[in-house]
């Protein structure tokens, strides 16, 4: 799916600026660790940052989550997650598929705790591969790699990557990484990389809302990887690794995407903002690229509207289908995380 091969890069170290003659972290490969955080932002530690009204509000919303009855919130979640079982998931790609729209399925489910889930993650994933072959579906499968134990047993996680991409290609599908919160970056890309010594069929998501991802992009093209998803990213990150202002973020989100095509990447072009959308087309059109050099890719349930208008006008689009057991645990845990998004949710909940 166009991948680009080019030699072997060194890993990028971190940089120390001096900028108004302070010293800063520039695209930092992890987070300093907080004696080399600057004084000013060590607040950021010790959640003592100002809240505004709105802030003050979201926080309550996700205090109050828990008291929210789970049908209520089953009811609500239903649109964005494709049931608890594979049978169910499955229904919902099929009926993606009768409208001309790829999938891409996640089991929910990260941060796992033993090595017996992480197997049984693995196996699972393993079955829908081959439901998928079965079927004759237009699938792929995205694995977040705390669910196969990278924060559990890096040499674990490896292992059942190995395997699930080797069983992918015996199948001739796809495996794609999620990319997680910061203080899983640098695991998950040096575990991409090791994968891509022996396979390419596997790729990697990047955030543009964090500031070490331009340079990491760069690296991972010059290693002859350069299979990307680019979205925004949504866990909540300090100032220091992530832009906070939306406008910025966006603008992150161009570059890095002018930076993917241009050398040649593959790229699954993950957004609802219209603003990304047109400017994605706009270099498209400018790039001169075939409609086989990218992709346009939504969460399943968020704006159908301009989702079919991208399909009518023949653009490859692909759906991002989660399910499982965990919906719940899933739903409470990225609201939590994301504190304006469980003000929206739970203020619908309230109009219905």
């Amino acid at each position: 799916m166009g991948i680009t091969h080019v030699r072997e890069s060194e890993r990028p170290k971190e940089n120390l600026m001096v900028r108004d003659g302070q010293k800063q972290w520039s695209h930092p490969q992890e987070a300093p660790p907080p004696e080399r955080i600057p004084p000013q932002y060590q607040h950021h530690l010790e959640g003592k940052g100002r809240l505004t009204n709105q802030s003050l509000f979201n926080r309550l919303m996700v205090a109050l989550l828990p008291l929210a009855p789970k049908p209520l919130v089953k009811k609500f979640a239903q649109r964005y997650v494709a049931g608890e079982t594979v049978e169910e998931m499955l229904q919902t790609v099929e009926a993606l598929n009768e409208q001309g729209i790829s999938a891409t399925v996640d089991v929910l489910g990260e941060f796992i705790h033993n090595a017996g889930d992480a197997y049984e993650t693995a196996a699972t994933y393993q079955l829908i591969l081959d439901e998928i072959d079965r079927r004759g579906l237009d699938a792929n499968i995205s694995v977040k790699l705390t669910a196969l134990g990278l924060l559990l047993d890096e040499a674990l996680c490896l292992e059942l990557m190995q395997n699930l991409v080797a069983h992918a290609a015996q199948k001739n599908n796809f495996v794609r990484i999620d990319m997680e919160d910061s203080g899983c970056t640098e695991k998950t890309i040096q575990l991409y990389l090791a994968l891509r010594q022996t396979h390419t069929n596997v790729g990697i998501v990047m955030q543009a809302y964090l500031r070490r991802t331009h340079d990491d992009v760069i690296r991972i093209i010059e290693a002859g990887a350069g299979h990307f998803r680019i979205c925004k990213g949504i866990y909540v990150e300090p100032r220091w690794l992530a832009y906070q202002h939306p406008d910025l973020i966006n603008q992150n989100y161009a570059a890095i995407l002018r930076e993917m095509l241009t050398r040649g990447a593959y790229v699954g072009i993950a957004t609802h903002d219209e603003r990304l959308v047109w400017n994605a087309l706009k270099q498209v059109r400018e790039l001169s690229l075939g409609r086989y050099q990218y992709e346009f890719q939504m969460l399943l349930g968020v704006d159908h509207e301009l989702r079919d208008m991208l399909v009518a006008a023949g653009h490859h689009m692909r759906v991002y289908v989660p399910f499982g057991k965990q919906w719940h645990a899933y739903c409470m845990r990225r609201l939590k995380e994301n504190p304006k998004i469980a003000g929206y949710i739970l203020g619908n909940l309230f109009k219905r």
